[in-house]
């Protein structure tokens, strides 16, 4: 069990991992932030790299990283400045990025530099299952966890095969499409969440679209909790920072 399995598991609750763009209002924000989302209740903290070609991005979190980018911020920025408080961050840190970025920066110091950042995992949606190998060495040397990611049109059977060796959590997609707040979700969600989280083995969560207290509720009754991005950037820009409690502490509200 890595250390964000047994993070997600070890509480006994569904779990609230908050996303946040690094860079956003300034690189100074981001300790600030991190330590208020922990203290807020977070079981950890998904951490955006801006990108320029942000695939899966939604418009909200694209503004963010392009807020971001503006202000001169990169990969190697951020892990410095991640590295600087490490020991004041007791939740994993996840960081949510691309593979260019990564193979640009080199795999091998990535993996390195972001280790010596406290970092326990990495979520690269554009890393299909097939091509892992390009990362898996270095990131279990340093002790990265890749997260693996599955979505509503993922066939059963290619769902079969990513849970059976994943690792940390399963991130489940809620939406066929970008990030961003949605007013409701398929229904086949329900069914979806079900399946995925009967084949694994780790926590499965789930994320895209989740920004109501209401959508917290109903989408945690289906799997091990949830991953909320776009609302969270909405409420740190407007200093709304018991939304964001709020927010949080609204998964508690179901049982295991």
């Amino acid at each position: 069990m890595d250390r964000i399995e047994k993070a997600l598991t070890e509480k006994g609750k569904k779990v609230f991992i908050p996303y946040i763009m690094a860079g956003d209002g300034g690189l100074e924000a981001l300790k600030e932030r991190l330590l208020f989302l922990q203290d807020s209740g977070a079981d950890a903290i998904e951490i955006g790299i801006p990108f320029s070609d942000p695939v899966a991005d939604g418009p909200t979190i694209q503004k963010a990283g392009i807020r971001a980018l503006a202000q001169g911020i990169t990969v190697k920025k951020v892990l410095k400045d991640i590295a600087s408080y490490k020991t004041e961050v007791k939740i994993p840190l996840i960081l949510m990025t691309y593979a260019n970025p990564v193979v640009a920066y080199g795999i091998e110091a990535f993996a390195v530099d972001a280790a010596n950042a406290g970092i326990s995992g990495c979520i690269i949606p554009d890393l299909p299952l097939e091509e892992e190998d390009l990362v898996l060495a270095p990131f279990e040397k340093n002790g990265i966890t890749l997260i693996r990611l599955v979505t509503l049109t993922t066939p059963k059977e290619r769902i079969r095969k990513i849970a059976g060796s994943a690792a940390g959590f399963i991130y489940a997609v809620t939406v066929t499409g970008i990030t961003g707040s949605r007013n409701k979700f398929s229904e086949d969600l329900a069914e979806f969440l079900t399946f995925v989280k009967s084949e694994s083995t780790v926590p499965v969560l789930a994320g895209f679209g989740v920004s109501t207290e209401e959508q917290v509720e109903d989408v945690c009754r289906h799997c091990d909790g949830v991953i909320v991005g776009s609302r969270i950037i909405d409420l740190f820009e407007q200093n709304h920072l018991e939304g964001i409690r709020e927010l949080i502490l609204s998964a508690e509200k179901i049982s295991v």
